[in-house]
């Protein structure tokens, strides 16, 4: 008869326990040293595939990599009510180069976020333009993301950065990353982060279906949203420590998008007090320097549907138009001179 081995003594499993503890360690230890050597977002922090770029991926995490790049000189910074604004035909028209680091479906703390990064790598840029739409007017102290935000990747400090890479996501990126520089020709995110939304939309549907006309012709309710305003509005306050950032040589352009005019709040209503209350906050954390780029107010543009996909999101023809605003604000008149419109 076969006798049962013996139990392992607490000794035996202590030493199982380093044993585990001291592999685990290093297994960690050895990923991250891939993964700073690999570098997956092109971050620019110590990498050993030296390739510039990303793979085509979303704005969110191509942002890294745009933001730090020092061929350009200026910034696009908001969301998809402003990422129609072509980087390139502000450069021909102005002479500097701009990057288009809008990211869709954020709101003003990831936008500043994304501001302050290319900042850090980019401290005296010649222009800086950001689109403040409806979610600048939040109450929330917090001024908290929409949607998620990987804050992390574009985080100064190292222990932000360290435990980011620990994401299951950023592991998968890491091998796609291996592979894609190891390529003779590997095809490249936009360097200049323009996006046309136009062909994605049109993708989904006819401007003219049913759907469509209907969000270009629901009108706002007259009271504001829950949380919208607050004392001194506290994205207003994180755009006035931005502006005190930027060096007196740098544009700023702070610009309000076109919204169609049937989705507008009605003149005299309590919402439409509390929208000219934001607008006038966020005016004045870029004054004196900053100039401003109102397009929120009564234009014949607005009213046209073929100028727009819904209530907020319009098409080239318009954008075109906001360019020329917007370049006429980089170089018009003195910073100070221009006043947001009622």
């Amino acid at each position: 008869m076969r006798a049962d081995p013996p139990a392992p003594t607490e000794a035996a499993w202590r030493r199982f326990s380093v044993r585990l503890v001291a592999a685990a360690s290093l297994l960690l230890a050895g990923y991250l040293a891939l993964a700073l050597a690999v570098d997956p977002y092109d971050t620019g922090r110590p990498r050993l595939l030296a390739r510039d770029g990303v793979r085509p991926q979303g704005p969110r995490t191509a942002a890294a990599s745009r933001g730090r790049d020092p061929a350009y000189e200026a910034a696009i910074i908001g969301n998809s009510h402003i990422q129609l604004i072509s980087p390139a035909n502000l450069r021909a028209a102005t002479g500097i180069p701009f990057v288009q680091l809008s990211v869709p479906g954020t709101g003003p703390g990831e936008q500043l976020i994304v501001a302050d990064y290319f900042l850090r790598h980019h401290p005296r840029p010649r222009a800086l333009v950001i689109g403040a739409d409806s979610f600048w007017c939040t109450g929330d102290p917090a001024v908290p993301p929409l949607r998620p935000f990987p804050s992390w990747l574009l985080a100064e400090d190292w222990a932000s950065y360290l435990r980011g890479l620990l994401r299951i996501t950023v592991v998968g990126e890491v091998v796609n990353r291996i592979g894609w520089a190891m390529r003779t020709a590997p095809r490249r995110a936009a360097p200049d982060g323009y996006w046309d939304y136009e062909p994605d939309y049109l993708a989904l549907g006819d401007p003219d279906m049913p759907a469509r006309v209907a969000s270009r012709a629901k009108a706002a309710p007259d009271d504001p949203d829950p949380g919208e305003g607050g004392p001194g509005f506290p994205a207003a306050a994180r755009l006035r420590a931005l502006t005190d950032r930027l060096p007196p040589e740098t544009a700023l352009v702070l610009v309000f998008p076109p919204v169609f005019a049937a989705t507008q709040a009605r003149p005299g209503t309590p919402r439409a007090t509390a929208e000219a209350s934001c607008r006038a906050a966020l005016a004045a954390a870029v004054a004196p320097r900053g100039r401003i780029v109102d397009w929120s107010g009564d234009r014949p543009e607005l009213h046209d549907s073929r100028l727009f996909f819904d209530a907020s999101h319009y098409r080239q023809p318009l954008a075109r138009r906001l360019e020329s605003d917007i370049v006429a604000a980089i170089e018009g008149p003195a910073p100070g001179a221009d006043t947001p419109r009622p």
